[in-house]
């Protein structure tokens, strides 16, 4: 069974038309020990909301993890991990912070609860919820 997730990063340092661009990504730089357990459960095939931290709060897209937790080589001390992961597909109308705060269904996602993590579990209600808002389809 699938797990689904959301990954936060600034704009100005990778964004998603990045990740397009480029195809595929590794999730390197999380140093936060629950973030980083995070990666360590996400599974091969498993979805990931893509969010752009900063002045935009939005979720923009929805990308793959194509690579299971392995040692982040950018670490230079401490036991890090990281993932790798693939866009999917944009979201046709990116879903902003404050809708996720306002909605009935997304307002307990650890995004909202939990602010600071850059990588944070998502249910399949939620999941479901944020692709309706968002007009995609997987």
């Amino acid at each position: 069974m699938a797990n689904y997730w959301l990954v936060k990063q600034e704009p100005e340092s990778y964004s998603w038309s990045t990740l397009v661009k480029e195809r595929k990504t590794d999730w390197t730089g999380v140093r936060n020990f629950q973030a980083r357990n995070n990666l360590r459960k996400m599974k091969k095939g498993d979805l990931a909301f893509f969010y752009h931290s900063g002045d935009e709060k939005q979720v923009v897209g929805v990308a793959r993890v194509d690579r299971e937790a392995y040692p982040d080589a950018t670490a230079d001390e401490g036991d890090w991990s990281a993932v790798d992961i693939t866009a999917l597909k944009p979201l046709d109308k990116p879903v902003t912070l404050a809708q996720i705060k306002t909605d009935k269904v997304l307002k307990e996602m650890p995004l909202v609860r939990q602010s600071r993590l850059s990588v944070v579990p998502v249910t399949k209600e939620q999941f479901e919820r944020v692709l309706a808002l968002g007009d995609a389809k997987i």
